[in-house]
């Protein structure tokens, strides 16, 4: 993913006024008809969440997320190949 444009003007789009600890709802993410005003929107919930920023949690291990990986390209090779 490539970071967001600095130059977006953030502060003219109405999700500018919403507090951080609110989301665009569905409806506003459809709204999106032009790739600048997708750009300005995402500026904006970053902008919005960094104000208020929570540390992610991980709450599996890294043994537990590689093991599920590996079952995922197995199933998946298992499906491309024919297997069963």
């Amino acid at each position: 993913m490539r970071r967001p444009m600095s130059t977006a003007k953030t502060t003219t789009h109405p999700a500018a006024s919403l507090d951080e600890t609110k989301c665009l709802t569905s409806q506003q993410r459809l709204d999106d008809t032009s790739v600048g005003q997708l750009e300005a929107d995402i500026c904006t919930f970053i902008h919005l969440h960094n104000q208020n920023p929570k540390p992610f949690k991980w709450t599996k291990s890294a043994d537990q997320i590689l093991a599920s990986v590996k079952r995922f390209c197995h199933k998946t090779q298992q499906t491309l190949c024919g297997e069963h």
